[in-house]
Order: structure tokens, then sequence, then C-alpha cells
């Protein structure tokens, strides 16, 4: 039985390290980005397998609706969420449509897309969604001398963390995984796009974040960690996440009363 993957941002980077393994992995592939001849080029180069392109800007509704058909009318094997923009400046200095493009293509488009993949995977009793967020999701906490400041990016990422927790338990016996795949710098184009200079720090190639987020979902991770050798840091922040929910009470606390 042939296996399809839908990948988006599939031009470059992760997503096309993503496409690029899935191809050497038997899949049939759906390649989304906004580069048509990009996505040609690799449909090209990869004769063996079935390779489809659909040039798609996922800043846009069109664009999310365009691909989001094909999540809904496509047996899909794997969805692949990970088209993505930076746009790293503080908050009072983010152009409007800059803002409303971060949070089109890393919110609205993944939940839009998974939205519409879930629901035939679940009739079909098997599917896998790799949501593409970042370390940065776990970032809140940081104080100002954290360079640079992304407020909205550190959001966004933090809802596909959350968002994909939350589904995983939602699809729980169903044969549908969900992972949140979480990396910290990584060598892209991705910060270059951004006119960030990235030549002298240390970053994961996309080669190795992939074979971690294939390995992490036979490892049944719903929140993958590339570059953390501890998993039980995470197992800890998510520990003291449900012990901060199970501690509220529909009384006020003591902190806030005033005597």
């Amino acid at each position: 039985m042939s296996k399809l993957a839908l990948v988006t941002g599939a031009t470059s980077g992760i997503g096309k390290a993503f496409a690029e393994r899935l191809a050497a992995d038997g899949y049939e592939l759906i390649i989304v980005g906004r580069n048509k001849e990009r996505l040609e080029e690799f449909a090209a180069t990869h004769t063996g397998v079935k390779v489809r392109t659909v040039a798609a800007d996922l800043s846009t509704d069109i664009g999310v609706d365009t691909v989001a058909e094909l999540c809904a009318g496509e047996p899909l094997t794997m969805l692949v969420n990970n088209a993505g923009v930076a746009h790293y400046m503080p908050l009072a200095e983010l152009p409007a449509d800059k803002a409303r493009e971060l949070v089109h293509v890393k919110v609205v488009a993944p939940t839009m897309l998974t939205r519409a993949a879930v629901a035939g995977m679940q009739e079909r009793g098997e599917g896998k969604i790799i949501n593409v967020a970042g370390m940065i999701a776990f970032s809140g906490p940081a104080g100002k001398s954290v360079m640079p400041r992304r407020a909205v990016y550190a959001g966004s990422l933090a809802h596909l963390v959350a968002m994909s927790q939350t589904l995983s338990a939602e699809l729980e016996d169903t044969g549908v995984q969900v992972q949140a795949l979480c990396p910290g710098v990584v060598a892209t184009e991705f910060h270059t796009r951004q006119g960030l200079d990235m030549s002298v720090v240390p970053r994961m190639s996309a080669e190795d974040v992939v074979t971690a987020g294939l390995r992490g979902l036979e490892l049944g991770e719903v929140v993958c960690v590339p570059g953390v050798e501890d998993a039980g840091l995470l197992d800890a922040v998510f520990q003291a996440d449900l012990a901060a929910f199970g501690g509220q009470s529909p009384e006020l606390a003591s902190r806030y009363r005033i005597n």
C-alpha cells in the first residue's frame, strides 16, 4: 500500500530535508511552497517517486484553503506542517503585515491543515502529523537580556506545542499520532532571510532534525526535542504545567486578597 505525505515549506531547510527523507523511504509526495521553480526542480530530480507540486502562499486565506482541500481529499499518511517565517523584532516594532503573515503561517495554516487532514486519518485508522515548532516556544520566561525579542514568534510556536499535546490526547487509540518537533538553531536559509548572520553559531543540520522527528514518532514522543540530551528536563516542564493546571481552585488565591 502506497504512503502519501504532504510537506509544507518544502523548498528549503527542514521541509526539503523531510521531503528528501520521505522520498527515500518510498513515500509519494505533495510538496507545498511559494517558490514554483524550486518545487519543480525537486520533482524533476526525484523521478523515482510520485511528486506533486503545489505553489501556495500560506500567509493568505486562499493559500491555506487550497492546501486544506488537499489535506481533506487525499489519503495522507503523513502531514508535515513546516512552513514558517520569523520576523524577529519587538512587538511594537513589528509591522502589522508581518505580524499577520507570521500568525497566518505558523498558527492559522497548521491549525486548518491539521483540521482538514485529521478526520480522514481517523477514518483510515492511521496517520502522522508533525508540527514543526522550535525551542523558542519554551523561552517565554526569559528576561529582557535574551535577544532578539520575538513575542509573536515565540507565541506562535507555543501554540503549536500546546495544540499538538492536546490533539494527541484527543486522538488517543485512533492510530493517529501528533508531534510538535522543536529544534533549536538549525543550519538553513531561515535566519539569512531575516538578515541575521548565524555563521559563528553552532547549528544542527536539517537532516538531523528530520531523523529526530521520525525516530521520535517511533518512540511515541508528542514533543520531540532533537537537541536536548536529558529528556527529563522536558518531562519536568510538562509535569509542572500539569501541577499548575491541577492546582487551580474556584477560591481566590490568598496573595490576591486585600486585608
